[in-house]
């Protein structure tokens, strides 16, 4: 039997539909294990964390009810605020200077050259490493006596043969260490977000300023910089984040020492919850720096709303 236009129509929307329920069920079989994973390792953690941080709670058993008592304690150690504190200071000094240092490596590696293809491996091979192997490399270039750093100052004769600077046992130098040993095992990522975005600036642009007779630093400051400015925004907000949750090249070159000045947040909380036993309030903390965070991103993403619109 003949079937006719009107029946057509009919069955054709039936048969997507039936398309689209298959195309849903085969995304929901390969994102199942994912999924399960996921709310496995992720949420059900951190869901199980704010109930924890509502107890005194150690590692072998939970003891008794505590309610906002670990809050209310966390706000009176000053401690914990001055481990936020160090870990600010580690943004305020990571951030702008990995700004510049993986905006000026882009620059270098997307000159014609020759050299381009080893600028490119030799700025982003240290981000391979784990923060491990970077920080033990660190310990062997800062230490003293044996040190890398000392020994070559005193084989071109900048330091005394006598003397030893202790990069990691005073405040100040213990910063300039863990500073230039986290930018030089760190930039690879960031150099690569802004070199694509080099990759994709408009050339006629370029030749139109040219040919209008901007100089490389005018065309650099009117067109390379604003375009670069949504790329900018975004490793700035990632670079902040992942600067305040600064944890084990601190831990391996100095210990958080010395006197605990150079110690981070996330050591501190590392060490309340299993050095001191104390898991309730170590979620306790770990919640105020999430917020914290959330906080700083919700400002970064305001920020970043206004100067898109205008």
């Amino acid at each position: 039997m003949a079937i006719g236009p009107g029946a057509k129509a009919e069955l054709a929307p039936a048969g997507a539909k039936r398309k689209r329920r298959w195309a849903g069920a085969q995304a929901f079989v390969f994102l199942a294990p994912f999924f399960a994973v996921y709310v496995l390792f992720t949420i059900w953690p951190m869901l199980k964390g704010v109930q924890i941080s509502f107890f005194k709670w150690t590692l072998i058993r939970k003891m008794e009810y505590v309610g906002l008592g670990n809050f209310s304690k966390l706000m009176q150690d000053a401690e914990f605020w001055a481990s936020v504190w160090h870990s600010t200071i580690f943004v305020l000094l990571t951030t702008p200077l990995m700004l510049a240092l993986s905006l000026g490596l882009a620059l270098i590696a997307n000159r014609h050259s020759r050299l381009r293809k080893l600028y490119r491996i030799s700025f982003f091979m240290p981000s391979v490493m784990s923060v491990a192997v970077a920080s033990f490399l660190g310990l062997f270039i800062f230490q003293p006596y044996t040190g890398l750093l000392n020994s070559l100052l005193h084989l071109v004769r900048l330091l005394p043969a006598e003397q030893e600077i202790f990069w990691l046992s005073e405040v100040s130098l213990s910063w300039i260490a863990i500073t230039a040993l986290t930018l030089w095992w760190t930039v690879g990522f960031n150099f690569v977000l802004y070199l694509s975005a080099l990759q994709e600036m408009p050339e006629e642009l370029y030749e139109a300023a040219r040919l209008d007779g901007a100089t490389n630093g005018q065309i650099f400051r009117r067109i390379t910089l604003p375009l670069l400015a949504p790329i900018t925004r975004m490793i700035m907000m990632l670079q902040i984040i992942a600067s305040f949750k600064v944890f084990l090249q601190i831990y391996i070159m100095t210990g958080g020492g010395p006197l605990d000045k150079t110690r981070p947040v996330i050591q501190y909380i590392w060490q309340t919850g299993f050095r001191q036993n104390d898991l309730g309030y170590a979620s306790a903390m770990s919640y105020v720096l999430f917020f914290i965070l959330l906080a700083l991103s919700a400002l970064q993403y305001g920020f970043n709303r206004r100067k898109e619109a205008d």
